[in-house]
């Protein structure tokens, strides 16, 4: 049986970029799961690379049809944003390992439609200082930039990975990414 590896972590903590490296490592083989989301896309991001982009049909329809594993509702300031892992038929545990990007609440959701003996998390921290300062840079890059909800994600982080909630989910061991080559290292030690 497979696992399915979950890379969790408050925005800016390095969890896309450990997550690509990951991914890049031919030695793990992951393939990786992508999630859905009804927000629109960012510059640079391609439509099935990041996520799956769709609208409020899309998401009705998948849930008709019983293919939501978890979902996630996110009120924003431009309106609600929905997050998703769909059994789309893309994830073949016997056969493969995989990688997803999570929360602890999907993380929970995952660990109920698959079982606690094929989800393994991994939770990236960095102190909030640098966080925000790298969310700060990070949407500078963006062609229209929103900071009201890079702040509004950032103090919606505090309650989403709270330690009430990481008990919750189970997540009991973080890696914190002062240094990303000293953090990628300790996950491959630790993990793989």
């Amino acid at each position: 049986m497979g696992k399915i590896y979950c890379i969790m972590g408050k925005s800016a903590t390095g969890k896309d970029t450990i997550y690509k490296r990951l991914l890049a490592d031919e030695k793990l083989n992951l393939k990786k799961i992508v999630t859905y989301t009804t927000r629109p896309i960012r510059a640079g991001e391609k439509p099935g690379e990041e996520y799956f982009f769709i609208g409020e049909d899309d998401v009705k329809k998948l849930d008709e049809e019983g293919k939501i594993v978890e979902l996630r509702a996110y009120n924003t300031v431009h309106g609600i944003w929905k997050y998703m892992t769909v059994a789309d038929g893309n994830i073949d545990l016997k056969n493969n390992d995989y990688l997803i990007i999570g929360t602890p609440e999907s993380y929970k959701g995952c660990v109920k439609f698959f079982g606690p003996d094929v989800m393994v998390p991994i939770l990236i921290t960095v102190p909030d200082g640098e966080r925000l300062q790298r969310a700060l840079n990070r949407e500078k890059k963006q062609q229209n930039p929103k900071y009201e909800e890079m702040c509004r994600r950032f103090l919606s982080d505090a309650a989403d990975f709270s330690e009430e909630k990481l008990k919750e989910a189970g997540i009991e061991h973080s890696f914190q990414n002062d240094n990303l080559d000293e953090c990628y290292k300790t996950i491959l030690k630790e993990v793989f």
